[in-house]
């Protein structure tokens, strides 16, 4: 991880982006280690925040606009079942909940095939990884 993070700003960008993909990083991981390496925190949240809000927007245009074929191959998992439940029951304010770990990954996939207008998508699942990050830093692991 720290190779990674001594490549600066944009790696940590890059782990971001691909952790909030469907694959199993920790941008959280990522953002800490780039903290204790000598990034400054507020560059680390910059950073880590576009990575996460470029990811989470791939989820959604793959939900979007994906093929179908591999949109459920997606959500064959038990986690994205239930998202995907949940989200058919609730509507938008399921995206409140988009900074969770296991459910909000596929809840931004959901999103997408659920057609929720990319403005409020962007609004609340942009906002609640932000704010995930800036507690993180500033309260937990400050």
């Amino acid at each position: 991880m720290i190779g990674v993070i001594d490549a600066g700003g944009i790696s940590l960008m890059l782990v971001s982006a691909l952790a909030a993909t469907l694959l199993p990083f920790s941008s959280e991981a990522a953002l800490f280690a780039a903290v204790r390496a000598g990034m400054n925190p507020t560059e680390a949240l910059l950073w880590a925040s576009v990575g996460n809000c470029i990811g989470v927007t791939l989820n959604y245009a793959l939900g979007r606009w994906g093929r179908e074929q591999v949109v459920e191959r997606k959500l064959q998992g038990k986690w994205a079942q239930r998202t995907l439940q949940w989200m058919e029951r609730h509507g938008w304010p399921t995206l409140l909940l988009s900074w969770l770990p296991f459910v909000g990954d596929p809840l931004t996939l959901v999103a997408g095939l659920a057609k929720i207008p990319f403005p409020l998508f962007a609004l609340l699942a942009y906002g609640t990884r932000i704010a995930r990050y800036w507690v993180l830093l500033f309260f937990v692991g400050g």
